[in-house]
């Protein structure tokens, strides 16, 4: 079953997509200084940092995080 979920800016977008624009955005270099872990300072790539995220729930938390603060649109006045 597929419910729509508009609150949940991560809704149909997958980790590799996620991981590939935050390393477009900051740089493998400034992301291993927003989230301190391996697999973005020793070596980085998309691959190794998928492979990591999905079996470590703490860091794929902080990845998603890092990700809705920076691309996810904000609820302002108009």
């Amino acid at each position: 079953m597929t419910a729509a979920q508009p609150n949940n800016p991560l809704h149909g977008i997958t980790l590799e997509a996620v991981v590939v624009r935050l390393a477009e955005h900051y740089g493998w270099d400034g992301l291993a200084r927003k989230i301190n872990i391996n697999c973005f300072k020793s070596d980085p790539s998309v691959k190794s940092s998928l492979k990591f995220l999905r079996k470590t729930p703490w860091a794929r938390e902080q990845v998603e995080s890092l990700y809705v603060f920076t691309f996810a649109p904000r609820g302002g006045a108009q």
